[in-house]
């Protein structure tokens, strides 16, 4: 069934704070169901993320730092989508930054609220195959600490299982793209 928003009214707004990739608000709101509360919302534009597969069927992620976790967390390739920018070309720059790869073939897989008890924040997924790796991979953001790793899609789901730290939205994703995976 296709989502449909049903709007809080905001009351008043309490506080609001604006960072560099996302804004924090606090607001008093009448929910649809009439109750009236304070609440607090981490507004984000969204984020693409990609599960890549090589030609060999091997799924390429990255091990990167995350300061929140406060250590490496094994990822899909994402990013935030940019003002103005549809999540279909942020993720094929994302992709070569991230990996020193560029895919030939796209797949939309669906998108998906990543914590909507706090954040409005929706990651747009993609299948990305028929990989090669750029003879000139650019150059990764200054703030990203990133190591690439190809696994075969039963290594991840064992890393999953085994308690390994991969985040939830390329759990969410890996899901999503399993039944187009070579078994």
């Amino acid at each position: 069934m296709p989502f449909q928003p049903e709007p809080s009214e905001k009351l008043k707004q309490r506080f609001f704070y604006q960072g560099r990739k996302f804004s924090f608000e606090g607001a008093t709101l009448r929910l649809p169901n009439g109750v009236v509360g304070d609440w607090e919302c981490i507004h984000h534009p969204g984020g693409a993320l990609a599960v890549p597969v090589t030609p060999d069927g091997k799924l390429v992620l990255v091990r990167q730092y995350r300061f929140a976790a406060q250590g490496r967390l094994l990822e899909f390739p994402a990013g935030t989508v940019e003002p103005h920018e549809d999540p279909a070309e942020t993720i094929k720059r994302e992709i070569e930054e991230e990996t020193g790869y560029r895919s030939h073939q796209w797949r939309k897989l669906g998108q998906f609220f990543l914590a909507p008890g706090y954040s409005d924040e929706i990651i747009y997924a993609f299948l990305a195959q028929d990989l090669e790796p750029l003879p000139n991979p650019p150059q990764q953001d200054e703030d990203e600490d990133i190591e690439t790793v190809l696994m075969t899609p039963q290594e991840l789901e064992q890393a999953i299982l085994d308690g390994e730290q991969v985040d939830a939205k390329s759990i969410s994703a890996f899901v999503l793209a399993r039944s187009f995976l070579s078994a």
